[in-house]
């Protein structure tokens, strides 16, 4: 089932604390070894391209609800931690510069006898999805890619609004992504709903995709002429939208006219004749304004209408770092990991009874940890 969601992820400067991070990396190795263990890698890439779960895991970690962090903090300690050795997963990319260096990364892993090519356009193919598909106002900083031994792959990647300073995170699984074009994420989570977002992903764009296609097929000169009979539509005076109070309307989605269009892009895409539109999209030179012009085109000349409805639609929220709701009990986490290591030793040794005994673990929480559970389940119920 498709998870979105609302939550508070506001940037936060600064690096998250050393003595938190220390913490983190051990917790997190030994929770993912458990997973593998009890249910197989494929397991884990499911969990974690839940967007519920990976905020449910950041914030067992430790880490605050209301931050960016809570994913690039999170990826970075699960990359750090996994290995093929313990939970026949990795992770490659990261934040930043180092999140274009994702493909190379996947590459190198051809010396453990993957697919790195194939997995390196996977990358790059989920990145220009939500790049120029998904067009919510969030540009891409962050791109972690999971992958373990069979070639089952997860990816989370985030995207920063900077005129808000607010984040959203995108999931995809190997598992469920049939289509990179047709609604191919597991999930997403924000910290806003757009009034508009141009979903090229949603089956409601489905009529708009392939008329943006047969029109990439026409002459350039035409698809410019096209192009240009839109920009009255962008450049109208407000007044015909004021109402009788003198109060102004909001302009529809489609008044937001690229100021320009990638002809040679456009030229290519004619002399290719892509035969659908995942081939147009992954084409070079196919960003977000050629894309968005192509389906202002295909919507206000052809009357082919894209979807503008936002994919992120319900909310929850957890607990952090900062003392919100409740501080990390450091003691606590220290005895938890140390439980949680035995217990993973004792399993490996046969006594696999004692991994029952991680329901001991509860004694660990202390009485406002469990209160603020059953608020929040009583608040999800």
């Amino acid at each position: 089932m498709k998870r979105a969601g609302i939550a508070q992820l506001k940037l936060h400067p600064g690096k998250a604390p050393h003595w938190l991070v220390k913490r983190m990396m051990p917790m997190a190795g030994a929770l993912c070894e458990f997973i593998v263990d009890e249910y197989g890698s494929k397991e884990l890439l499911r969990r974690l391209a839940d967007p519920v779960y990976f905020q449910a895991l950041a914030n067992v970690l430790g880490y605050d609800w209301d931050s960016s962090g809570s994913t690039t903090v999170t990826c970075g300690v699960l990359r750090s931690v996994l290995n093929f050795d313990q939970h026949n997963v990795v992770g490659a990319g990261g934040k930043g510069l180092i999140s274009r260096k994702t493909p190379e990364q996947l590459k190198a892993l051809e010396d453990y006898g993957l697919d790195g090519t194939k997995l390196a356009n996977i990358s790059k193919a989920v990145a220009k999805v939500d790049n120029a598909a998904v067009q919510d106002g969030y540009q891409l900083y962050q791109h972690l890619f999971f992958v373990d031994a069979e070639e089952n792959w997860t990816v989370v990647q985030q995207g920063m609004d900077n005129s808000t300073s607010d984040a959203r995170r995108y999931h995809w699984t190997s598992e469920e992504t049939s289509s990179f074009i047709e609604e191919p994420h597991t999930g997403m989570i924000s910290g806003q709903v757009k009034p508009s977002t141009l979903d090229m992903t949603s089956k409601k764009s489905d009529e708009c995709r392939k008329t943006s296609v047969d029109v990439v097929k026409e002459e350039p000169l035409r698809i410019r002429r096209l192009f240009h009979d839109l920009k009255p539509y962008g450049e109208s005076s407000l007044i015909p939208w004021l109402e009788e109070d003198g109060s102004t309307g909001s302009l529809p989605a489609y008044k937001v006219i690229p100021h320009r269009m990638n002809w040679n892009a456009v030229r290519r895409a004619y002399q290719t004749q892509p035969s659908n539109y995942e081939e147009l999209l992954f084409m070079n030179g196919m960003g977000p304004a050629t894309i968005r012009g192509l389906a202002l085109i295909s919507e206000m000349i052809f009357g082919s209408e894209p979807s503008w409805a936002d994919p992120v639609r319900m909310t929850f929220a957890f607990g952090g770092k900062d003392g919100v709701p409740f501080p990390v009990p450091r003691k606590d986490y220290d005895d938890a990991i140390v439980f949680m290591e035995q217990a993973l030793n004792d399993a490996k040794m046969g006594r696999r009874d004692k991994v029952v005994g991680l329901k001991r673990l509860r004694k660990f929480a202390p009485p406002i940890l469990r209160s603020t559970r059953e608020i929040e389940q009583q608040a999800l119920a």
